[in-house]
């Protein structure tokens, strides 16, 4: 996120998906033809799966045969990824013991942190690769994002699951999660994620703090043949490749704490100041909703855990 002294995106709601892209709960049905291209055929989104892949790729050469796609109906192994930056004292421990409770795997880019975060995710045992730069990236998300993808993707993954340092899946979640991977009739799920607001017993919902509404992509098979690539953003990169959207997908209700905001109002006032000093403009994200960071009394919401 803005934040420069955390790299991965826990001060701003995910960007939703487009209204074209979103799915009904009705997945799309059925086996990718072997010769079907870079997308899937049967695609009911309303926008065109060859041109969304080719404009977030279009500087990549296309596949001059068929993709081949493989889709297993059970054994998939899921990898969590995430990129962290100086995340000791905050939820890290927590958030990669929970992990650890329902993913086979983590993979983690690790930003240049001046503290212990290294040395917390070295001691996790479902670590499988640990990058740890030298120099932040921050300022090129992007780059950090294709890093991470990239790394995650060599471990031969079945499924991923973008995850950041400060977001705990709600119990039901977890539970389905490998009757979410264990198909083979879509290739990524869509949760709802709430912003935990000045603890974790509220959540925010204004005209600013709604992602909850909506839905965000946060889960996606691998397919090693398909055309990933991000958008060459600065900043709020979409946690996953943006081709990802042409495959047929499943929204659900599943639930996601996202705890970034959860903190003190001195905390939430130093992320406010980060933003102007970072994006005055209002180039990555908006400026209405950086100014609602100071609202003193914001429309909070019990939450309550589906059981």
């Amino acid at each position: 996120m803005i934040d420069p002294t955390s790299a991965h995106r826990d001060d701003q709601p995910e960007r939703e998906l487009p209204a074209e892209s979103r799915r009904s709960d009705e997945f799309a049905t059925g086996l990718l033809p072997q010769d079907a291209g870079i997308a899937d055929t049967d695609d009911r989104s309303g926008v065109h799966p060859q041109a969304a892949a080719a404009e977030a790729a279009s500087d990549r050469p296309r596949p001059h045969r068929p993709l081949r796609r493989v889709r297993k109906a059970s054994g998939n192994r899921l990898t969590a990824m995430m990129q962290v930056r100086n995340e000791s004292g905050r939820y890290l421990k927590q958030v990669l013991a929970e992990l650890c409770t329902f993913v086979d795997d983590i993979v983690i880019v690790d930003d240049g942190s001046t503290d212990d975060t290294v040395a917390i995710c070295q001691a996790c045992p479902k670590v499988a690769k640990l990058v740890a730069l030298e120099t932040s990236r921050f300022g090129q998300e992007w780059e950090l994002r294709s890093l991470l993808w990239e790394t995650a993707v060599s471990t031969s993954p079945d499924w991923l699951l973008s995850v950041d340092a400060d977001e705990l899946y709600e119990d039901k979640a977890k539970r389905q999660m490998r009757e979410l991977i264990d198909q083979d009739r879509y290739d990524w799920v869509g949760f709802r994620f709430y912003d935990l607001w000045d603890g974790t017993t509220h959540y925010r919902e204004d005209e600013h703090w709604n992602v909850h509404k909506h839905h965000t992509m946060a889960l996606v098979r691998y397919f090693p043949q398909f055309p990933y690539a991000y958008p060459q953003w600065d900043h709020h990169v979409p946690r996953l490749p943006l081709p990802c959207i042409a495959l047929p997908g499943l929204l659900t209700d599943l639930r996601v704490k996202h705890l970034g905001w959860a903190g003190s109002l001195e905390d939430r006032v130093r992320k406010y100041l980060r933003y102007k000093q970072i994006d005055p403009e209002g180039r990555w994200g908006s400026l209405a909703q950086y100014e609602s960071i100071l609202d003193l009394k914001p429309n909070l919401i019990e939450w309550k855990e589906d059981r």
